[in-house]
């Protein structure tokens, strides 16, 4: 089955998107508050707020890049991208809150970066076959971007906790 290029890029953007926006926020939210609510009212305005305002921006710039592009995109295409941009970045990014709702907040923090990086692994890693690269050099760049997200939120939340809560 040959996926369109519109949908890819709106698949990758909200994939990736709603994975490593999600993971800051939980990671950033849990060192800062320790509060489950919070981190699960977060989620949510991530999932609807931030996957509404990513798909706005995959479409104006789709259409900002229209009449520059190598090949011409017509409506349908522009709006293809930002209906799987909006879809997939809800999507992926409410699976964060299986563990959230289920298990204590510190468990549920270690299962999301589990769940984070297995999910930017095996999308890495159909990328690399797509584009015929080496499967290895791509999962470590998107990984090693991914952990310094988390890491980078980690201690935001800390810094947040400690000076201004």
């Amino acid at each position: 089955m040959k996926i369109k290029d519109s949908i890819k890029k709106g698949l990758g953007f909200g994939l990736t998107s709603g994975i490593i926006t999600t993971l800051g926020l939980i990671i950033g939210l849990s060192a800062g508050t320790h509060s489950k609510i919070a981190v699960i009212g977060g989620i949510l305005t991530i999932a609807f707020a931030d996957a509404l305002s990513d798909s706005l921006g995959i479409h104006i710039s789709e259409e900002s890049t229209k009449k520059n592009s190598t090949y011409k995109k017509g409506k349908k295409e522009i709006w293809e991208s930002t209906l799987s941009t909006l879809f997939s970045k809800i999507f992926f990014a409410l699976t964060f809150l299986i563990p959230v709702l289920f298990l204590q907040l510190s468990l549920a923090v270690i299962i999301s970066i589990i769940w984070g990086l297995t999910l930017i692994t095996f999308f890495s890693y159909f990328i690399a076959k797509f584009n015929k690269t080496r499967p290895s050099s791509v999962i470590i760049e998107h990984v090693v971007i991914t952990i310094i997200v988390v890491i980078l939120s980690k201690i935001l939340g800390n810094l947040i906790a400690k000076y201004i809560a």
